[in-house]
């Protein structure tokens, strides 16, 4: 057993061991920079001499600044030289580097594949992938390409090592994204069929559709057609084709126009191009030409189809034969106008009648007959004033509904038929709240109707609330006259009918009298006073009735 050694040995050994590890840094520091050509390794035949030629230098300078690995091996696999990326590579020091072996740095699975690839090096030329593993037992894949390499003491080689560490992380994201590729691709194609099935299943029910449509269509009596929303004509029905005579070529896109009867095309074409800017219902009465050339009127109709988004998708539009309605109404028309002229004559006489009576002062009538005669009096008032209307409804329907206007102070005649109407009503207050001058070119007695049976309705269909409002007021060049009550009101439906002849808006708590033209002769006056009439009310709260004008250019 080696005796122990004292502190100045120890301490004499160390420091010979710190000089022959300082001498072995330089001289590999030496070797990687180029400063030396020559470098002595020890091994089991002795030391062998390893030189470069000075020629050499720059060469392996180049080698040192390399991007990849470099090491030099001689015939037994020992590392010789290493430059500094290979170093980095393992993440150890050129010190722990240079003379190991190398097989010691490949991983432990791939040992033998080196030793069989570094045996058929030394014949030729070859490349292999394998992974090294560093100081931290990481493993990094490598490309290894051996070559040999004549130095002045004979054979070595030489490998370059390149880091497949990025190219292999590229792959495997690669791969991923394949994966992933592909599996949005089954999910594509799964997709795709069920979206070939639905657009199959869809396309027989559509056809379906469209064939129970046209079969719906072709035996119906009303001329039937669709439209797309730029107003084209793309479908009309059988019917359509017996009455006019035309051929498909004939009414394609908006040859329809042709039948239609010249007086009436321009309203109709308003009203149709409204309902496809608006994107609204389409209604208008109008007359069509037959194949035989003649004209019957028709009720012109077409409704939008949306789809679930609520976009208008085309029209369907159908068009009912009242050929028939409108003569009955026009000898309807015809039988009132001859009743009501029959009918004014005589009861002029009877009134004249009624009034002799009550005025006669040759011998004393006894009280109650001229009490029945004030009450059959007041009774012929109101017989008169219905037969008034009937007069006034026949003239509208003739054209003939015509009187002179001239500029009158609206605003002054409001205040006079309030005045009136609060003596006739006498349990109602009737407000004015006009507060300005305006002046409209008009008929007096005409517009004095229309206010006095606006009037007349709010007491009519009055609750417990006995007060009306009237107020005229400048709106866009136009005096706006509303007359405001707080009456039973009315419902939507009855909104949109109240102004048609002969319409009465009942209430079973309500039976006021009359046939329901008051309305509608206000609305024509108003009409030929170049207006415009409408309502606004909600069950219940009451009604609010306006009728617009234009004011007079230069009232004097």
């Amino acid at each position: 057993m080696e005796s122990n050694k004292t502190y100045k040995q120890l301490e004499s050994e160390l420091s010979e061991l710190r000089f022959q590890l300082e001498e072995a840094n330089d001289t590999i520091e030496a070797i990687r920079t180029g400063k030396v050509d020559a470098v002595v390794v020890l091994n089991e035949n002795g030391h062998q001499l390893y030189t470069l030629k000075n020629a050499d230098q720059t060469y392996r300078v180049f080698i040192e600044k390399m991007n990849e690995g470099a090491v030099t091996l001689n015939n037994e696999g020992i590392i010789i030289y290493s430059n500094t990326t290979f170093c980095q590579s393992l993440k150890m020091p050129g010190q722990k580097v240079t003379g190991q072996p190398f097989i010691s740095f490949v991983a432990e699975n791939e040992k033998e594949l080196f030793k069989s690839v570094f045996k058929e090096s030394w014949k030729k030329d070859r490349r292999i992938e394998i992974h090294l593993e560093s100081s931290d037992q990481s493993r990094l894949p490598c490309h290894l390409s051996f070559t040999t390499l004549e130095l002045d003491e004979g054979l070595c080689m030489s490998i370059i090592l390149t880091d497949l560490s990025q190219q292999k992380a590229a792959q495997e994201e690669l791969r991923a994204k394949n994966r992933q590729l592909e599996e949005a691709q089954q999910a594509s194609i799964l997709l795709n069929n069920k979206l070939e099935d639905t657009v199959n299943e869809r396309t027989k029910e559509l056809l379906l559709s469209r064939e129970h449509f046209k079969l719906m269509a072709n035996n119906i009596p009303q001329m039937t057609w669709t439209n797309l929303p730029n107003g084209e004509v793309n479908f009309f029905n059988k019917r359509w084709y017996e009455y006019t005579g035309l051929t498909e070529k004939d009414t394609k896109s908006w040859g329809w126009q042709k039948i239609i009867h010249p007086d009436d095309l321009r309203i109709t074409m308003e009203k149709f191009l409204e309902a496809l800017k608006t994107e609204t219902a389409f209604e208008v009465e109008n007359r069509y030409r037959k194949a035989d050339d003649t004209y019957q009127w028709h009720l012109s109709r077409s409704l939008p189809f949306r789809n679930e988004a609520g976009k208008v998708l085309f029209w369907v539009g159908t068009a009912t034969n009242i050929e028939e309605q409108k003569k009955a109404l026009e000898k309807k028309d015809e039988f009132i106008g001859i009743a009501s002229h029959e009918l004014k004559t005589p009861l002029t006489s009877l009134k004249g009648y009624l009034q002799l009576i009550e005025t006669f002062k040759k011998e004393e009538v006894p009280p109650q007959i001229k009490e029945f005669a004030g009450k059959a009096n007041s009774a012929l008032g109101k017989l008169q004033y219905l037969v008034n209307d009937l007069l006034n409804v026949t003239k509208i329907q003739a054209g003939k509904l015509q009187f002179a206007k001239t500029d009158i102070n609206l605003s002054e005649l409001l205040e006079s038929w309030v005045e009136n109407a609060n003596h006739i009503y006498e349990t109602f207050t009737i407000y004015n709240d006009t507060s300005e001058q305006l002046f409209v070119n008009g008929n007096p007695e005409r517009l004095e109707q229309v206010v006095m049976n606006l009037i007349n309705n709010s007491v009519k269909y009055a609750c417990e609330e006995k007060s009306i409002r009237i107020k005229a007021e400048k709106l866009d060049g136009h005096a706006q006259v509303s007359v405001k009550d707080y009456g039973i009101g009315l419902s939507s439906d009855q909104i949109e009918r109240v102004f048609e002849r002969f319409y009465r808006a009942n209430d079973n708590n309500y039976s006021a009298s009359g046939l329901g033209m008051g309305l509608y002769i206000s609305a024509e006056i108003v009409k030929s006073h170049d207006g415009s009439m409408r309502v606004e009310s909600e069950l219940n709260k009451g009604s609010t009735f306006y009728f617009t004008i234009p004011l007079a250019e230069n009232p004097e």
